[in-house]
């Protein structure tokens, strides 16, 4: 069963695991399931996806009942309304903060597609220096960043990093190789670290504004205890509990 963090008569969202489509797609038809069946037959109804998630990416993901209540939603999703932020662990020291403006190109599937404005927002919360040599170096440094991205193209986050050249870790296709098979290989680690934390937007029905927040998946969470960053995700409120599984 997925973990149901917010529910009201029109709106549903779930904690996403790690490594579940949000629907089926052509290019994982292979796949026998994803977020949008599963929520389906756990509740009994149909719903309508409301914004995508990366396969790779855990986090607040979100759903509507009914037609009606997909289109204001979707619209402001379009118009840039609704506050996400995610955290995701970097390879390197990344800048204190800054600003990603890199159009985005679409995949190999779409290259007649022009480049779409892509904008993200971030800002370094914490790093680390693992003694343990990867490449040429004898010690391996990583960052832990807050990200609000303005805009929501496909793969935005990992590939606005990798224009960085601070690749998200555990991302396979934007990525660095040799950081990924570290953290799977020494700290047991094999899932992508970018996390969608937390999403605000005002319900159309009722005027209010909904914060939505996901908890950690237990991977990431262990690896930011390993690395003493648990006190400052604290200090962001970024550690709500999970939701007791019989809710």
């Amino acid at each position: 069963m997925l973990e149901i963090i917010f529910e009201d008569a029109h709106y549903v969202a779930i904690n996403k695991p790690n490594g579940l489509l949000v629907h089926r797609t052509r290019i994982a038809e292979e796949k026998k399931e994803f977020a949008l069946q599963i929520l389906r037959d756990q509740l009994g109804y149909r719903l309508f996806p409301l914004h995508r998630l990366d396969r790779g990416t855990s986090g607040v993901l979100l759903f509507a009942k009914s037609a009606e209540a997909t289109a204001p939603v979707v619209k402001a999703f379009s118009d840039r309304q609704p506050d996400k932020t995610y955290f995701a662990v970097v390879r390197g020291y990344a800048p204190e903060e800054g600003t990603i403006d890199s159009p985005i190109r679409p995949d190999k599937d779409h290259q007649h597609k022009d480049a779409q404005e892509a904008i993200t927002h971030f800002k370094r919360l914490a790093t680390v220096e693992l003694p343990i040599p990867v490449g040429p170096y004898q010690t391996a440094r990583y960052s832990l960043v807050k990200i609000k991205p303005e805009t929501g193209r496909m793969h935005q986050l990992r590939k606005h990093f990798a224009h960085l050249r601070h690749y998200i870790i555990g991302d396979k296709k934007h990525g660095d190789w040799r950081h990924n098979r570290m953290f799977l290989e020494e700290l047991r680690s094999q899932s992508l670290l970018l996390h969608a934390a937390s999403l605000q937007f005002e319900h159309p029905f009722t005027g209010e504004s909904i914060e939505i927040k996901a908890a950690l998946p237990e991977n990431m969470r262990r690896l930011c205890q390993q690395f003493s960053w648990l006190p400052v995700l604290a200090q962001q409120d970024a550690l709500p509990q999970p939701v007791p599984s019989s809710l």
